[in-house]
């Protein structure tokens, strides 16, 4: 088991690379949207946290079991591959209505943590959780981090709706993110 101390240079990476994907994501205006319809944030930020960390936690072990089943440079690469490929796709923009829509009155965080889960599923946060596991074989590190990115991003999203977004330049932010993940792809090729 890595110390505490080690583990930090990780969840670092893995909470900045997730908190610059999340953000302008649809899972990020799924929150905004939750927040609105609920009116009860506490609910609904604890509702992202458990979805987060279930959804995240699967993913940093699945990138960790197939980078043991699969070591080597070729694995390498193709972890390599995949941080150049999340950085071309952070620059296209979600829509909310690839998000699936809530049915019924179900209570603020039941409904914020199964429609979280559902929407993480191969979004691009999940993918990065994903390839972040693979490369640094920490599930814990890994998915701390990537929980705290989701956190850092989503609880503005929920605290001041919609405002939040007009204060963000997405594009500049995609770019960012962008750049952050082609990095990481050609630090890995090299």
């Amino acid at each position: 088991m890595p110390s505490v101390l080690s583990a930090l240079p990780i969840i670092a990476t893995s909470t900045g690379v997730v908190a610059l994907a999340e953000i302008g994501d649809k899972t990020m205006l799924l929150a905004v949207l939750l927040a609105a319809r609920y009116r009860q944030p506490a609910a609904v930020l604890a509702g992202i946290l458990v979805a987060t960390l279930a959804n995240h936690g699967l993913a940093a072990w699945a990138g960790s079991a197939l980078a043991a089943w699969l070591a080597g440079p070729w694995f390498q690469l193709a972890v390599a591959i995949g941080f150049l490929a999340m950085a071309a796709w952070t620059l296209v923009p979600d829509r909310m209505d690839e998000a699936p829509a809530l049915v019924g009155r179900g209570r603020a965080f039941a409904a914020t943590a199964i429609a979280f889960f559902v929407v993480e599923i191969g979004d691009k946060t999940q993918v990065d959780t994903v390839a972040l596991g693979a490369r640094y074989h920490d599930i814990l590190a890994v998915t701390i981090g990537t929980t705290l990115g989701m956190m850092l991003a989503n609880a503005p999203a929920v605290l001041m709706g919609e405002r939040a977004l007009g204060l963000v330049p997405l594009a500049l932010v995609r770019r960012l993110a962008a750049a952050l993940f082609a990095g990481l792809g050609l630090w890995l090729v090299w």
